[in-house]
């Protein structure tokens, strides 16, 4: 028992793996995406010039971009990552963030608690598998390379935003009532995640400049994006029943027809900071801000639908 509690703590450790912290001191906005990246990009004009970029659903919000700082926007994102990595790390270990060691505090905005979840049990107790179990065998492997993977990615916002850096807001993991009774319900509320994260960087793509940054900004793109294809094709192979997010969603089988999230063109699927907001919250009613799973609201400038 004592060696399992140290392997799922191993993957909490902030000081194992390739250091991305320094790396992304080094190029500045590299933690920029999740879904503020069109707020910047309508701020300096960016959107306004890119071909098809409404046919791609990507506007340019001018009264509010006017506002937003690359603070604001990083903010936003570390909002999301704290909810991802909230999620995986409980499903994983049992443990919240904080109960985990992981650093949730911050000068700005209203520090909350993270409630629901549990541990998921992912693989059979009594060795037998019966029609009620996960089918691969690879799950449990996934799910802790994931928790790993989010909260790097909590780190990596936080140290580059130093003292800006919000507090973790609070976070209702049981807003839908789903994703920790077992492996079926986990891998549909992880599919959701990771889809919606992925259509999120999709508007960070016409805003970057810089090659570096951008090499970076799609680095961390592809990690979600690997995130979401092997949840999706779990999803199918387990027979998981899925349901869309919203209007935009594109379900995997068995519930949809396709494996990948991509539209009629083969792109990915974009979602702006209101349409992720709404999601998040529970609600798309233009001025929403809190509910789902932040019932006290997000931390930080962009918090309204």
């Amino acid at each position: 028992m004592k060696d399992t509690e140290n392997r799922d703590r191993a993957i909490l450790d902030v000081h194992a793996g390739v250091d991305r912290r320094s790396f992304v001191r080094g190029v500045g906005l590299a933690g920029l995406g999740a879904a503020g990246a069109t707020l910047l990009a309508g701020k300096v004009g960016l959107l306004d010039t890119v071909p098809g970029a409404k046919s791609l659903g990507l506007g340019s919000p001018e009264a509010m971009a006017a506002t937003i700082t690359d603070t604001d926007i990083l903010n936003f994102a570390l909002n999301l990552e704290y909810l991802e990595a909230e999620f995986y790390v409980v499903a994983y270990t049992g443990m919240t963030l904080e109960q985990s060691g992981i650093p949730v505090d911050g000068a700005v905005g209203k520090p909350g608690p993270t409630t629901g979840g549990q541990k998921v049990r992912f693989e059979p107790n009594d060795g037998d598998h019966d029609a009620d179990d996960e089918k691969t065998g690879r799950l449990r492997r996934i799910a802790e390379e994931v928790a790993y993977d989010e909260v790097q990615h909590v780190l990596l916002l936080r140290s580059a935003l130093g003292s800006a850096a919000i507090a973790k807001p609070a976070i209702n993991l049981d807003a839908l009532g789903i994703g920790f009774r077992n492996f079926r319900q986990f891998l549909q509320l992880a599919r959701a995640f990771e889809d919606v994260g992925v259509s999120a960087y999709g508007g960070a793509a016409p805003l970057i400049t810089s090659k570096q940054i951008l090499a970076t900004a799609a680095r961390i793109a592809l990690t979600e994006a690997l995130h979401s294809a092997n949840f999706r094709l779990l999803v199918a192979e387990n027979d998981v029943q899925t349901t869309p997010v919203d209007n935009l969603d594109i379900l995997p089988p068995p519930s949809g027809q396709q494996y990948f999230e991509v539209d009629k063109q083969a792109l990915a699927i974009v979602r702006t900071t209101s349409q992720v907001l709404a999601i998040v919250y529970g609600n798309s009613a233009p001025g929403t801000s809190s509910g789902g799973f932040f019932p006290n609201g997000v931390n930080g400038t962009i918090a309204t639908v």
